[in-house]
């Protein structure tokens, strides 16, 4: 990357480990897609006063040559982000998926169709 992981933390306190995550999913992107300019990652704990856990939502930030790719994954209804890790999880497999596509269409791997003709009448 050009420009160095920006991680930002909204409304929890920085933590090392969930750091450590980030720059290890980040280096995952950066082995499918190496022309990587920058990344932000933004990590927020939207709801601070339920009683039983905070719901966490990230989003990933991607530039490349020609275009950027977000990724933006709130709380769900299911509780399934109450572990900041999980809700990683969950953000970095949606961009790694949009990665893969986009490098499948740079590749060629996808065909182009063609338009169809207009009906004649």
């Amino acid at each position: 990357m050009r420009v160095p992981l920006e991680i930002v933390f909204h409304q929890l306190d920085r933590s090392p480990a969930v750091e450590d995550a980030v720059r290890e999913r980040v280096a995952k992107l950066e082995r499918i897609a190496p022309d990587i300019t920058s990344c932000r990652v933004t990590i927020e704990a939207p709801h601070k006063h339920h009683h039983q856990g905070n719901l966490y939502a990230v989003r990933v930030d991607v530039r490349y040559p020609g275009s950027e790719l977000v990724v933006n994954r709130s709380p769900s209804a299911d509780h399934a982000h109450e572990d900041v890790f999980v809700a990683l999880r969950d953000a970095f497999k949606a961009a790694r998926r949009q990665l893969q596509d986009y490098q499948r269409v740079r590749r060629g791997d996808v065909k182009a169709h063609q338009p169809k003709p207009a009906p004649s009448e």
